[in-house]
């Protein structure tokens, strides 16, 4: 299986925004109409960014500032194709990654929905999570990555279960408003009527889980009941 089908949700760019350590609570959240969600099939091959504490969650919109020579190049090659890279973390204790062993091999696969290029050739970029990929080789690495991929599956979605986790994310998500902390415009009655719990874990993962090796070991989990777990028990960190 090379090419898989994922939703995605859209919202306007924004001018300038630069790499978050962590990215930074959205202050405008507009979904597409469910009902007509856009599709995109992803490539066999995509280019590869590794950077230290970021990764992309299916979904979530990350916005990027790319100034290294590499990741130019990396960019106009993306756009020159179908809009597609992925975004993978170095592991604890890695500086520069120089190797495959450097970074984790599971990461988002993102579109690149809006990218403003400027005179001195660096350009920002808002990228939007499409799927789970797990990284099968490196077809190149200079200047920059390019990995063949596969798609990393969700699994036991639709259980009684889930659905009970699920309830749980939401009653932590409204002890955040509780305590005063403004959520991105729409997010909350988004969520409050979204019935897919595999989207839900991984909005309110990328909204409110701070931690990147936490963020990781979601992205990484195939369970979405376990990952609505593990959801839950660093939600209620996030909130001690």
């Amino acid at each position: 299986m090379d090419k898989r089908t994922r939703r995605l949700f859209a919202r306007p760019p924004s001018a300038t925004l630069p790499i978050p350590a962590r990215p930074a609570m959205r202050s405008e959240f507009r979904p597409h109409n469910m009902s007509d969600p856009a599709a995109i099939d992803l490539p066999s091959s995509v280019p590869v960014m590794v950077l230290p504490g970021a990764m992309l969650f299916p979904q979530a919109l990350l916005p990027l500032y790319i100034f290294e020579p590499r990741y130019c190049a990396m960019l106009a090659h993306a756009l020159q194709g179908d809009r597609m890279f992925c975004v993978a973390m170095t592991k604890p204790g890695v500086g520069e990654a120089t190797k495959a062993e450097h970074f984790f091999q599971l990461a988002g696969c993102g579109l690149v929905r809006a990218c403003v290029g400027k005179e001195d050739g660096t350009s920002n970029l808002i990228l939007q999570g499409l799927a789970r990929v797990r990284f099968t080789g490196f077809t190149q690495t200079k200047p920059f990555r390019i990995a063949t991929i596969e798609p990393v599956e969700s699994r036991d979605a639709d259980t009684i279960e889930a659905e009970a986790l699920g309830a749980k994310v939401l009653e932590l998500c409204n002890q955040f408003k509780e305590r005063g902390q403004q959520l991105p415009g729409q997010l909350d009655q988004f969520l409050a009527h979204l019935t897919n719990l595999e989207m839900l874990a991984d909005l309110v993962a990328h909204t409110f889980v701070g931690d990147p090796f936490a963020r990781q070991q979601l992205l990484e989990e195939t369970s979405v009941p376990e990952r609505l777990r593990l959801l839950i028990r660093f939600l209620g960190e996030e909130l001690a």
